[in-house]
């Protein structure tokens, strides 16, 4: 078996229960959120033994998350500021479910006006999962980041086109596990 790391994202956050876009603008956990991260520490401590380190985006609902997680959980945490999620310009704050958002979603090269491009977000993630197959060691990990970060791991691991990347999300505190070749 290869070595492998697991992904999860945040607890919930009031825009994600309202819609808005939540790039890069810091939002905290709802108690619905917290309460997540409590379930999924439990869950990491009694079906996710091989997990060694968690590292974790500085934005808060995903740093809460992840020292939630590693409270619950014993599991040593640490930022990695590549994990940030992406800045989403003009975008951030308006409704994610809009044909204008959706039909900027597939641009990879656009900045949405001062915000971060796809390529400039997969450039980053891409070098931090390959920073973690080249370690010299066995670490497992655990990501814990965002769902726009999700989409960037996932089209690492995974041959997708590009409705299929921009429409791959995961639910919050949702746990995936990613194999390398």
């Amino acid at each position: 078996m290869g070595k492998k790391i697991y992904f999860t994202r945040h607890g919930q956050t009031i825009w994600n229960v309202s819609g808005q876009v939540c790039g890069a603008t810091d939002i905290e956990l709802t108690d619905l959120g917290r309460s997540q991260a409590a379930e999924l520490g439990k869950i990491i401590k009694e079906e996710y033994k091989d997990i060694d380190e968690i590292l974790y985006s500085p934005l808060i609902r995903a740093k809460d998350t992840a020292l939630i997680v590693s409270e619950v959980s014993g599991i040593p945490a640490f930022e990695e500021p590549l994990l940030k999620e992406q800045n989403f310009g003009i975008w951030e704050g308006k409704g994610r479910r809009s044909e204008e958002f959706r039909a900027a979603r597939l641009n990879f090269i656009d900045s949405y006006q001062g915000g971060e491009s796809m390529l400039r977000i997969a450039q980053r993630i891409y070098n931090l999962l390959d920073r973690i197959k080249n370690e010299d060691s066995d670490k497992v990990y655990l990501l814990v980041a965002h769902n726009g970060i999700a989409r960037q791991v996932n089209s690492y691991f995974n041959d997708l086109d590009n409705t299929e990347y921009s429409d791959f999300g995961i639910r919050n505190c949702q746990v995936l596990e990613f194999e390398f070749d």
